[in-house]
């Protein structure tokens, strides 16, 4: 990546949505923008759990002014995503369509544990080396997730369905702030989070970190208090609940260094953090400003580099993990690299041709992953592995997107759920069946003599030229060929095979 590279990281929050800017400068990122809104999205949950119309407004308002700042931006400068609210709204994809459109960009609803992988990756950014196991904290909206690493290393992460928004609405919703309601608040918190106490007891980790909302908010009106600025320890918390208790209600509320737009949410948010540090006898909480916008923001940066993008390593464990053939993998991936340069170069399309070329490398490494399981399904088998595993560097659609080129990779094309007028995906599904085709005898097959590219006289139709002694010489490669034209005789695109001049 290029000094002075400007990046952009978007975090649609269960309480505030964030855009943090930086610029790129000899492998760190120095902050250039950071606006946060309190959208409070997380609160706009109905007992469906669909979004209301005034919560989603509030959204597309908010995103509606990122987007100004944005402009001017590729999308390759520009990573935005969404956690627990959006991935519990059922009406979510109201949200992101319009969402899309506003930004300019496309916006990832992330599983939790790959929130906690990008939390991690934030926070071990701005740690310094150390040996130590950390145990790192992230009170959100609705979730907070658990991590414990080694530097730079997430080793368990976790993400577990509490947090301060939805805390504060079900204990608090009048804003009322007494004893009895903190110790409610409190019990249920523990309930949800014995679950993490077997994963993340305190004999698997040497120091616990706070990271971003509930965490940062506490420890900003304890530093106005008086209190130390570096940690949090359990007195400092109940003295800070006894302040709250002291005042009643959230409308009195009048402590230095809180915040308006947290006052709503602090009730539920400290019930959380008490609860955990009880929970996981944790005698002090280190505060850390890394968070999940920054883990976005350096994994923007690893994936210019395919040996650190952590998706290129995943893709690696998955075929590892099903003892996929490692080179078929290869060679497959070889050729239908090779066929979709060769639509590249003819096609005269604008398309992000290096992201195509990555992710058909990447089915490619895995069309044959789901062979652990039967072999003459593998292609279903692998199509459901990869639309129901928890895979670090991926969201659901990039993972969806990868079922169905596995999926398709051979068999009846009419079984797959997708749309035939989307030009980038049939490129990658021709180039990679016909790439499957030729090493159906898993060898290195004679490719160079093929030439693949669209008819320049019918619309929707893929020519295959090839030499014209070659179906001769490979007459079972030339018999699936034949059969591979048929297939395509059955949706709305065609291949013909042509015998070179």
């Amino acid at each position: 990546m290029k000094n002075g590279t400007l990046l952009a990281a978007i975090d649609l929050g269960s309480n505030s949505f964030r855009l943090e800017i930086c610029r790129f400068s000899n492998g760190i990122l120095q902050r250039s923008e950071y606006i946060k809104e309190a959208v409070r999205q997380g609160s706009g949950l109905d007992e469906d759990r669909n979004l209301s119309a005034v919560s989603m407004e509030k959204g597309w308002e908010c995103l509606s002014r990122f987007a100004e700042r944005l402009a001017g931006f590729h999308s390759s400068q520009v990573r935005a995503v969404a956690t627990q609210t959006l991935r519990e709204a059922r009406n979510r994809h109201v949200f992101l369509e319009k969402a899309h459109q506003i930004l300019g960009f496309p916006i990832e609803v992330v599983s939790g544990r790959e929130e906690a992988r990008l939390i991690y990756q934030g926070v071990s950014q701005l740690l310094p080396f150390s040996p130590e196991r950390r145990l790192v904290i992230d009170i959100g909206g609705r979730s907070t997730e658990f991590i414990i690493g080694q530097n730079k290393n997430a080793l368990m992460l976790e993400s577990y369905r509490v947090g301060s928004v939805a805390s504060s609405m079900k204990y608090f919703p009048n804003g009322e702030l007494t004893s009895a309601v903190f110790q409610k608040a409190e019990v249920a918190a523990k309930a949800v989070l014995d679950e993490a106490f077997t994963v993340f007891n305190r004999s698997e980790w040497d120091t616990a970190y706070g990271s971003s909302g509930t965490v940062s908010a506490v420890a900003e009106a304890l530093e106005h208090a008086g209190w130390p600025s570096e940690y949090i320890t359990m007195e400092s918390l109940l003295w800070l609940k006894t302040q709250l208790i002291r005042f009643g209600h959230i409308d009195k509320l009048r402590l230095e260094g809180m915040k308006d737009e947290r006052k709503a949410v602090i009730g539920g948010g400290l019930s959380v953090l008490i609860a955990l540090m009880e929970l996981f006898e944790i005698e002090r909480l280190q505060v850390t400003p890394g968070a999940l916008r920054h883990g976005v923001l350096y994994d923007l940066v690893e994936r210019e580099d395919d040996v650190r993008d952590i998706r290129s390593l995943t893709v690696n464990g998955l075929r590892k993990t099903f003892k996929a053939d490692a080179a078929q993998a290869a060679r497959v991936s070889r050729i239908a690299c090779y066929f979709l340069q060769q639509i590249q170069d003819q096609s005269g399309l604008d398309l992000n041709w290096p992201r195509l070329m990555k992710k058909l490398d990447w089915s490619a490494q895995l069309h044959e992953i789901g062979a652990a399981i039967s072999h003459s399904d593998s292609h279903k088998h692998g199509a459901y592995i990869l639309d129901n595993t928890d895979t670090p560097g991926f969201v659901q659609h990039e993972l969806h997107r990868l079922s169905l080129l596995v999926l398709g990779h051979k068999g009846k094309l009419r079984k797959l759920d997708v749309d035939f007028d989307d030009d980038s995906f049939i490129f990658q599904l021709i180039s990679l069946r016909l790439a499957v085709i030729l090493c159906h005898a898993r060898r290195d097959p004679e490719y160079a003599v093929f030439q693949l590219g669209i008819s320049k006289t019918e619309s929707q139709c893929f020519e295959l030229k090839m030499e014209p002694l070659w179906s001769q010489r490979f007459p079972q490669s030339n018999h699936l060929l034949q059969q591979e034209v048929i297939s395509w005789q059955k949706t709305r695109w065609q291949l013909h095979l042509v015998q070179a001049a």
